[in-house]
């Protein structure tokens, strides 16, 4: 018999903020026999096809991880690829995110990216900012320990000050000096290609996620993949460490 949570009203069985571990990319090209840079590109339109299906059915936060810190360490030529592509990109996608009501940020340090890139990230968002629809956010030179250990810091930092104590540190002030604050937590996080690890993305956040690794690569992760997993939340039952009558 099927799940009574998969024939809830679709309103109560959609999550409210999905995060995409987007990997797969490199082994697609391989497959192909083309280089790493054109998974890259084909990758693109994965982007495009998860965006419009969170639009659909009702997504309000999508996070995708783009580029990690772990990234740099790549071959010089892959990492100047991926950061042309996404200067591309973004200017090319900014109108029509913008027409289909998506907000765009950015999460990430940003110390290490070219003028060009900043410039970037600031077009995006400034000429995205009114959408209401979707808020899109790339994690783009990203870490979640890095974000954890940078939290503590500026805690420990208004201790010493005098402007808190350390009593007063809980979750809720914790979660606020993150890099996401202001961002619900994920209701789901998905890794494409089939690989079983978060790999340092939003380890605080995803503590109650429900955790979905599909056996497709990232360029093959369309509409249809997208509505699929969204039919496996659905199924999903969130206890949040409680129980019910059934368990």
């Amino acid at each position: 018999m099927r799940d009574i949570t998969a024939i809830m009203s679709r309103d109560r069985a959609i999550p409210k903020h999905v995060a995409i571990i987007m990997d797969g990319n490199g082994r697609w090209a391989k497959q192909r026999n083309k280089e790493r840079y054109e998974g890259h590109i084909a990758g693109v339109e994965s982007v495009r096809a998860a965006v419009r299906a969170a639009v659909r059915n009702g997504v309000e936060w999508l996070t995708l991880y783009a580029f990690s810190t772990e990234n740099w360490g790549r071959p010089t030529a892959e990492v100047d690829a991926i950061m042309e592509l996404f200067c591309r990109t973004v200017m090319g996608e900014a109108k029509e995110l913008a027409s289909q009501g998506v907000r765009v940020k950015v999460m990430g340090e940003r110390t290490r990216f070219s003028a060009e890139v900043l410039a970037m990230i600031d077009h995006i968002e400034r000429s995205t900012a009114e959408g209401a629809r979707l808020t899109l956010v790339l994690a783009f030179n990203y870490s979640a320990r890095r974000e954890i250990i940078l939290a503590a810091q500026a805690l420990a930092e208004r201790v010493a000050k005098g402007d808190i104590r350390v009593d007063d540190i809980d979750e809720e002030l914790f979660a606020s000096e993150l890099m996401s604050s202001g961002m619900p937590d994920p209701d789901f996080v998905i890794r494409t290609s089939g690989e079983c690890r978060l790999s340092n993305f939003l380890l605080w956040q995803s503590s109650y996620a429900e955790l979905y690794f599909p056996d497709v690569l990232w360029p093959d992760f369309g509409e249809e993949a997208f509505d699929k997993a969204m039919e496996v939340y659905a199924q999903r039952e969130r206890r949040y460490g409680l129980v019910t009558e059934d368990c």
